[in-house]
């Protein structure tokens, strides 16, 4: 199978039956991987197809060109509110609350599936794990990073700290890490947190593709029922300790959190975005939360 397999040749899709492999590349190379609205939802058709094929245990999540994802694609951020939210091109208008809460729970609802994925989730990462990038990569059963990876969620700095699958952070994070990296939108490489085992292995980035591809292997090796009552399994522990509430949660506080009121000094992308464009937004916003570390 292929790209057309998905209606979107920006998410590419390839099942092999004989290794009981699935594998979903983000190719949108030339945007680090940012996804829009139509890639989630390719994505999400090729994770169906991978859920309902018997002969499938295990699906290999990766980026094109050596980067796994910056996240949402922010070139538009209201166009994930559909035409209902932007109105007139030229003076878009902010969502109504209602509207988000819609389309936040269905955002939601996809990485809230992609958590509790019925058969093996392998994550190839490396270049970029930024925003919903950082989030799967976290959601990934098996995770494969290279040490340069950049990872976080930058995004927090314009959208406010309730950004994302909270309780997931918390959990896969450590709540010391979940707050640093939530209160700043700093954005780290992967090789610095190593030692906190958040990744099933960190390597280098040659050997990233060769790595994740083994335990690909090496999982597809399970029992595929196994592989599903265990998943079902790991899935009531999470819930029943750690996830109750998550993708409710989630959706509201993400939906609250994108309708932020801003003080005079503080930094507003949309704004930013909408006077100066999006490479230029994303200058200045860097520019604004850069705070020199103190000398020795």
């Amino acid at each position: 199978m292929t790209a057309a397999d998905t209606a979107d040749d920006r998410v590419l899709f390839d099942v092999d039956h004989d290794q009981r492999i699935a594998t979903i590349t983000l190719n949108n190379p030339g945007r680090h991987n940012t996804y829009d609205p139509a890639m989630r939802d390719a994505m999400a058709r090729c994770l169906d197809q991978v859920a309902e094929d018997d002969d499938l245990t295990v699906v290999l999540l990766r980026g094109a060109d050596g980067t796994f994802s910056t996240g949402a694609d922010m070139n538009n951020a209201y166009g994930w509110y559909g035409e209902a939210a932007g109105g007139d091109a030229a003076a878009p208008k902010k969502p109504s609350q209602r509207r988000r809460l819609t389309v936040d729970r269905k955002s939601f609802g996809f990485y809230h599936n992609l958590m509790g994925f019925p058969k093996v989730t392998v994550g190839e990462i490396a270049g970029y794990a930024l925003g919903g990038g950082f989030e799967m990569a976290l959601m990934t059963d098996i995770s494969v990073i290279a040490g340069d990876t950049k990872i976080g969620m930058p995004a927090t700095r314009f959208l406010g700290p309730a950004l994302g699958s909270l309780h997931m952070f918390f959990h896969r994070l450590g709540p010391v890490l979940a707050r640093r990296l939530l209160l700043t939108g700093d954005v780290i490489e992967a090789g610095d947190l190593a030692h906190l085992g958040i990744f099933t292995e960190t390597c280098d980035s040659a050997s990233v593709t060769a790595r994740a591809r083994y335990w690909a292997e090496k999982a597809a090796k399970m029992p595929a029922d196994g592989v599903v009552i265990a998943k079902e399994a790991f899935r009531l522990v999470e819930q029943s300790q750690v996830y109750q509430g998550e993708e409710v949660a989630s959706y509201l506080f993400h939906a609250f959190g994108t309708n932020l009121q801003f003080a005079p000094g503080e930094f507003n992308f949309v704004k930013t975005r909408a006077q100066h464009g999006t490479k230029e937004a994303f200058r200045l916003r860097d520019e604004h939360f850069h705070v020199p570390e103190p000398e020795a």
